[in-house]
């Protein structure tokens, strides 16, 4: 049988037809704007065509530019609101329409809490699976909010660079590398602006030149500020290209003449070319290798490079869940995957029989050592090692764990490890995410053996799109 001919369209024709698209770039166009998307961007249709609109609200109509298209969904720039959204505020912020940090600022911060809890449960359903309507189903509670959603971080990490002959620091525009110089940020510590203004003029008077990432020259690549919210002490963190600095003592002397609370100087050296903040190599300067901070009761030692939330207030109300979903009365044997430096391992030992603690990073685990010594905490073991490497191995040795609790990165968890748990059996399984969309993925799986019961999202992050949350899941029987 002969084969029927077919005819190969040319690169202009395919060309056309990708782009046969109801809009064109820099097209005005006038949008009713029906929601937000994960990225606190506006939402709305022009001729059925998705068009993503920052700075746009639910209810609003709004005139909008064009700026970017793809096959099925576009991004527009605001132009003009036409009728404005009744929970619409004015971000006190002075760089809130350049900064790249905050995307929610504009949007009443009830409102945040409601759209927060929508994308938790949005997730559940389209990638999860799960039916959040009728009897049984898992409860998805509102959003646990601040009392006052401002000054919240403990932590900055500040870019540096040259600007008209003097060094800038602050944030990143929207989608760019283009630094906004900010004096002040209305999310962070006082301390950390402090510290960030501080280094950017004694710096500069000592001629320390900042990092040009396009050309891979200068010294200073950034600023990291850490403070203890409870305790007060405040670290210093200089990333630079190379360990030598000039003017070294003098930097030294002036940094704590100005900052009176500095209890730490650190130097770390990253001379790659890369958008990876820390390097290998971290030498203390002056002071104290590490500066101290509660949640709760337990006493935590922060390290230049040590993972620690930045909200320590919803900090301490994230564990406290997670410390009531275990359920604990003092008998259970429980397993933390991805410890870190055992904050949430720490807080479980305050009401477990015992508590194992696993993470693959060597200064984490011996991070979490030291802080379970600082606290007299004897009954918590912390390993170093992959979780779906070294939960199976503790099993062999005999250890059966009642919880599993695991606190992943943004990409949720190892395939291997949810392996891993449904082979364990535990009778539950807490899971805090900072995801909801790789956190509902992983409860599908989990979902083979365990009945999602609740979930209790927190806003760690006011005014801007991320959301944590903390779910219970209940194995199936028992």
């Amino acid at each position: 049988m002969a084969k029927t001919a077919r005819k190969r369209r040319g690169p202009q024709q395919a060309e056309n037809a990708e782009r046969s698209y109801p809009v064109s770039l820099g097209q005005a166009v006038e949008l009713e704007v029906t929601g937000l998307n994960h990225e606190g961007a506006g939402v709305g249709r022009h001729e059925g065509y998705t068009l993503f609109v920052p700075k746009a609200l639910p209810g609003e109509r709004i005139r909008a530019k064009v700026v970017h298209a793809k096959k099925n969904f576009g991004f527009a720039e605001l132009q003009e609101i036409l009728n404005p959204s009744p929970h619409r505020t004015q971000p006190p912020c002075p760089v809130f329409d350049r900064c790249g940090g905050c995307s929610l600022q504009h949007l009443a911060y009830a409102e945040q809490l409601r759209h927060k809890q929508q994308i938790v449960k949005d997730n559940l359903q389209r990638i999860g699976g799960f039916s959040l309507e009728g009897e049984g189903a898992p409860v998805v509670h509102p959003t646990i909010g601040m009392d006052n959603p401002w000054r919240y971080r403990n932590k900055a990490q500040v870019p540096i660079g040259e600007r008209d002959g003097a060094l800038i620091g602050g944030f990143y525009a929207e989608r760019s590398h283009d630094i906004i110089d900010i004096e002040e940020c209305m999310i962070q510590h006082e301390a950390n602006d402090r510290v960030v203004a501080a280094v950017k003029r004694i710096a500069g008077r000592l001629h320390i030149p900042a990092y040009d990432e396009v050309r891979h020259t200068g010294l200073l690549r950034h600023v990291v500020a850490k403070v203890g919210a409870s305790s007060g002490e405040v670290m210093v963190v200089l990333i630079t290209t190379e360990a030598f600095i000039p003017e070294r003592e003098r930097l030294i002397e002036e940094i704590r003449r100005e900052l009176p609370d500095v209890k730490s100087i650190v130097q770390n050296i990253n001379p790659h070319k890369t958008n990876v903040i820390f390097g290998d190599r971290t030498i203390t300067l002056w002071g104290s290798d590490v500066i101290y901070d509660y949640i709760g009761r337990i006493k935590f030692a922060i390290s230049a490079r040590s993972f620690y939330q930045v909200n320590p207030e919803q900090t301490r109300v994230l564990y406290e869940k997670t410390l009531a979903y275990a359920g604990l009365t003092g008998e259970e044997t429980v397993i933390d995957a991805y410890c870190g430096i055992g904050t949430i391992s720490l807080f479980l030992a305050q009401k477990a029989k015992h508590v194992y603690g696993v993470e693959i990073v060597p200064e984490a685990i011996a991070d979490a050592n030291r802080n379970a010594e600082l606290n007299g905490i004897g009954n918590a073991t912390f390993e170093v090692g992959a979780a779906e490497v070294v939960i199976p191995a503790w099993k062999e040795q005999g250890i059966r764990a009642d919880i599993i609790v695991v606190d992943p990165p943004r990409k949720g968890c190892d395939e291997a490890l949810l392996t891993t748990i449904l082979q364990m059996k535990p009778q539950r399984v807490v899971y805090v995410s900072c995801n909801p969309s790789t956190l509902a993925r992983d409860l599908k799986v989990l979902a083979d053996l365990y009945e999602l019961k609740e979930v209790q999202p927190v806003d760690m992050f006011p005014h801007t799109d991320h959301v944590e949350c903390v779910i219970l899941m209940l194995r199936k029987g028992a």
